[in-house]
């Protein structure tokens, strides 16, 4: 399974923020939308990247307030992505080595999705119950195959 395939049932939205906004806009937007994590983009271009996690390590436990810090100042600069034509597999390998949780999908300079671990999570699972659907019926003589 390729990112394109889970874009396609996901769909291609992206929810981002501007770099000179409130990292309280921010967890603002993420609560309103029910995700992890927002792109940050100036001009439509990818400048970084904030999480939660970026919320909670650069301002609950550094004691900063969040309608004072802006989104440029705890965002993660150097983003990590990947195109519609990644494998899921691949796309597991960078977040587990490189320890994140949400990839930007790109096309030349433009964000055109996200892709989430529990997107891709998702997928798997539903690659292995397919398989195993088709696995028992031709152990129990209910599908045939060619050849």
């Amino acid at each position: 399974m390729l990112v394109r395939d889970i874009l396609k049932n996901k769909g291609t939205k992206v929810y981002s923020i501007a770099p000179n906004e409130t990292v309280y806009q921010a967890i603002s937007k993420m609560d309103e939308y029910d995700i992890g994590a927002l792109i940050v983009l100036e001009d439509q271009q990818l400048k970084g990247i904030i999480s939660e996690r970026d919320y909670r390590s650069d301002v609950i436990l550094k004691g900063r307030s969040s309608k004072s810090t802006n989104v440029h100042e705890i965002m993660t600069k150097d983003v990590y992505c990947v195109t519609r034509e990644e494998s899921v597999e691949a796309c597991m390998s960078i977040m587990t080595d490189k320890k994140i949780r949400h990839l930007p999908v790109m096309e030349g300079d433009t964000v055109t999705g996200v892709v989430s671990i529990g997107d891709l999570v998702k997928s798997i699972i539903s690659k292995q119950k397919f398989e195993i659907k088709n696995m028992r019926q031709y152990i129990q003589g209910e599908a045939t195959y060619p050849g």
